[in-house]
């Protein structure tokens, strides 16, 4: 049996619950290790509001939301730091929408170095690279010069990545994200929409490997832009980037994932639901709720879209509708883990 070589996930990845106070108040992760995040998404789940992402690559108060194509904004008065183990929050005057006054939010973190970065020249591009190899985590920067055409961006993961997720920072684009779980190398989805995969010869420019990933620039629309990437390699025991077929039955297949889930995203590739994350701060098995990356709505709490066991090694599907288990449905997830399934030592794990 395989034993995983990260023992403690929350060292790397932990999910966050609170209320907003529209005033100050810091963030405390509660798991085993105090973590540092270095990637911060919150979605409030009481009420309809964008996603916000902030790294510490970019600073705490530079805003990027997944529900929409627009430009990275500045909140002064969003989240304000990031700390020893969460983050801050000021008073949300701003309209960031992350400390509003009695409504609930979740924030999902991960940690990558601490905010130190690197200059990398590995591709055509000069990028700036903040990497956890450890962890299989880099935050990616670079800028687009004038000229159009085929790029490359050195990633820093030193294996070729199991996802990655691009946007344009300084004007609308897509959130183009390339995940290995689909038909290949030029292939593509939104995380913005609910787009199937697509496919464009070159959209990856000359290709994705463990050093670069290519980019296919416009050259008269994206010149001169700050970009984004966020890169994630496999790790077993902690990370999973797989996919799945669906049955169309309440006994849906079982996704094996090597650990307990903490966090799982669903993303059907052959027709056009959504994505769809479920984590474990914010129901269990037949509780599940759903928060919607492409969607501003509030976290779904009704007959769930994410019916699922989660087990120690994995989960299973218990609905029957198109979002996560239509019949003949192809599926790409992400999860990141609670526990792995037998730690480095050989000791196994239980679900919940």
């Amino acid at each position: 049996m395989a034993y995983t070589t990260i023992d403690d996930p929350s060292a790397y990845f932990q999910v966050a619950t609170y209320t907003g106070n529209g005033s100050t108040q810091s963030i405390t992760n509660d798991g085993n290790s105090d973590m540092q995040p270095d990637w911060v998404w919150i979605k409030s789940r009481s009420n309809a509001s964008w996603h916000s992402l902030q790294d510490s690559s970019r600073g705490a108060t530079k805003t990027l939301f997944t529900n929409t194509t627009n430009a990275e904004i500045t909140y002064t008065d969003a989240q304000t730091s990031f700390d020893s183990d969460g983050f801050s929050l000021g008073a949300d005057t701003s309209g960031g929408s992350v400390n509003v006054s009695s409504r609930t939010y979740v924030a999902w973190n991960w940690k990558a170095n601490g905010g130190t970065t690197s200059s990398n020249t590995d591709g055509t591009v000069t990028s700036t690279v903040q990497v956890n190899q450890d962890a299989g985590f880099s935050i990616v920067t670079w800028t687009v010069g004038l000229g159009g055409g085929n790029h490359s961006v050195g990633h820093g993961l030193g294996v070729k990545p199991a996802m990655f997720i691009t946007k344009s920072r300084g004007g609308t684009s897509y959130w183009t994200t390339w995940h290995q779980g689909m038909a290949g190398d030029t292939s593509y989805v939104r995380l913005d929409a609910t787009t199937q995969e697509l496919t464009y010869s070159d959209i990856w420019g000359d290709g994705i490997t463990s050093s670069v990933f290519g980019y296919n620039y416009p050259a008269t629309v994206y010149a001169n832009q700050p970009y984004i990437a966020y890169c994630f390699a496999e790790k077993q025991g902690y990370s999973k980037f797989g996919k799945y077929v669906g049955n169309g039955n309440s006994n849906g297949p079982f996704v094996y994932t090597g650990f307990k889930p903490a966090f799982v995203m669903l993303k059907r590739t052959n027709g056009t639901n959504g994505w769809t994350i479920y984590d474990n701060k914010r129901g269990y098995n037949g509780n599940n709720y759903e928060l919607f990356p492409h969607s501003a709505e509030a976290e779904y709490t009704g007959t769930s879209y994410f019916e699922a066991d989660i087990l120690s090694n994995g989960f299973k599907l218990r609905l029957t509708d198109g979002q996560i288990n239509a019949s003949g449905g192809s599926y790409i997830y992400t999860a990141f883990a609670e526990n792995p399934f037998v730690t480095s030592t050989g000791i196994p794990t239980t679900a919940r």
